[in-house]
């Protein structure tokens, strides 16, 4: 019976596979291959062991129910592995199985290999999505809008330049993902404690030799586990993912409010229903449930900080958090990046209710162009903020347009003429250098990979 939502709700079956039980045995039983043969080349154990050991590690073989069934026995998850494994194993190869190492060793290399995989899903899913906000960014450089502070009118913006900030921000994350990746994904043959005391003098060959193999690169020192730091980095760059992915929903939803209305996610109004009672809804299901899941994956990330000071050179409390906050975490980022794909394809940018919102304030969205008229005009800054502003506050309480307010200003009308007052309120005109700007974001994302 399915619990988590991520069993049945969330999720796709790519990342799901990644983290599922037998995957993680899959893993489990090719570093223990692996170790095996490290060893026969180094002569430790028969090479002819290491051979059949190699021929049975797969799931076809050792079943993941078996190992189950010894581990309501023996109590002990790495235990019950080796066991299964060795059955399956023809002459006495088995014995070979788990030679010199300890469980982390296995436990931690294993979930390295899940993490390559889950790192190239997520990697693959920003790059999709940073394409999607470049694209919408080149359809909308020259679109004028409002931009808002404080949740206040402010000066105009593009819409350009809001896909084109969020796009360099996945870029960000993409590049920090990918470090993070060299240090998240390492090997480990260190034994207890660490010292390699059991494997002995050829300890640090079959330690760099199994990685090789799996193609990890190995850890330089360890204390019987992987240093956490490592996760905790990861975490914490799901967590900025997920946060990045918030803000674009948030952008998003409160463009779609009824009274804003700039923006609009896809809606299918043949037959999408938006409320059980009132059926004039379009509510924004998409980016409310990206906003909503990128708590748990922030959530996550300090609960994982817990998992860096374990007692002394180990304890076992990161092993049963860890088995709930790395799948979970990576299949979420992994549906919410999805959303978040589909959600910028069909976005749909409202052009009327954004030349409407334009206008909403009469004017007073253009003082700050008056005002750096009148200082380049020899006013003075600090005398033109405070002459436009008297006059910005004027049109607010009386609801007049502000160009009509600075008409009947005198100490105004000294320094500029009644066509440069109409020509300033062309809001068009008070975008900067925006479609630059946005236009050089392009070129540079042809850098990136």
């Amino acid at each position: 019976m399915a619990i988590h939502p991520i069993d049945f709700r969330y999720g796709t079956l790519e990342m799901k596979r990644v983290w599922e039980e037998e995957t993680k045995l899959q893993k489990m039983l090719e570093v223990e291959a692996a170790l095996a043969m490290a060893e026969a080349e180094l002569e430790m154990i028969p090479m002819e062991a290491a051979v059949e050991i190699n021929k049975k590690k797969s799931t076809e073989f050792v079943k993941l129910e078996r190992v189950k069934e010894i581990e309501s026995v023996t109590k002990h998850d790495v235990v019950s592995v080796v066991k299964a494994f060795a059955e399956q194993c023809e002459g006495n190869a088995g014995e070979y199985i788990h030679f010199g190492s300890t469980s982390n060793d296995i436990i931690d290399t294993a979930q390295s290999l899940q993490f390559k995989d889950a790192c190239d899903i997520i990697l693959e899913k920003l790059k999709t999505l940073r394409s999607e906000l470049l694209k919408k960014a080149e359809g909308h450089k020259n679109t004028v809008c409002i931009g808002r502070t404080h949740g206040q009118h402010a000066v105009p913006t593009t819409y350009g330049m809001k896909f084109a900030l969020w796009a360099t921000e996945i870029q960000r994350h993409v590049e920090r993902l990918e470090t993070c990746k060299k240090r998240l994904c390492v090997s480990m043959i260190t034994g207890a404690v660490g010292t390699m005391a059991a494997i002995g003098e050829n300890g640090i060959l079959v330690h760099n030799r199994v990685g090789e193999i799996l193609e990890l690169t190995p850890v330089l020192i360890s204390n019987q586990v992987v240093q956490r730091d490592r996760h905790g980095e990861f975490m914490s760059i799901l967590a900025l993912i997920a946060q990045t992915l918030n803000k674009i929903g948030i952008t998003v939803r409160s463009m779609q409010r009824s009274e804003i209305k700039e923006l609009e996610e896809e809606f299918d109004a043949s037959k999408q229903t938006g409320s059980s009672t009132m059926p004039h809804k379009r509510n924004p299901i998409t980016f409310e449930q990206i906003c909503g899941l990128s708590r748990i994956v922030k959530a996550n990330a300090l609960a994982e900080f817990d998992n860096i000071p374990l007692w002394e050179e180990r304890d076992l409390t990161n092993s049963s958090s860890e088995r709930c906050l790395f799948p979970e975490s990576c299949v979420i980022i992994d549906h919410i990046l999805n959303l978040s794909i589909k959600g910028m394809r069909k976005l749909t940018v409202n052009i009327e209710n954004v030349n409407k919102n334009l206008e909403l304030t009469k004017g007073l969205i253009m003082a700050e162009r008056v005002m750096m008229f009148l200082a380049n005009s020899g006013m003075g800054r600090q005398t033109g903020h405070e002459t436009v502003r008297r006059c910005a506050m004027k049109a607010h309480d009386e609801g007049r347009h502000l160009k009509e307010v600075l008409l009947e200003e005198p100490e105004i009308m000294k320094y500029v003429s009644v066509a440069e007052i109409e020509k300033m309120f062309d809001y068009t005109t008070y975008i900067g250098l925006a479609p630059e700007i946005v236009e050089n974001v392009i070129i540079e994302s042809k850098n990136w990979k």
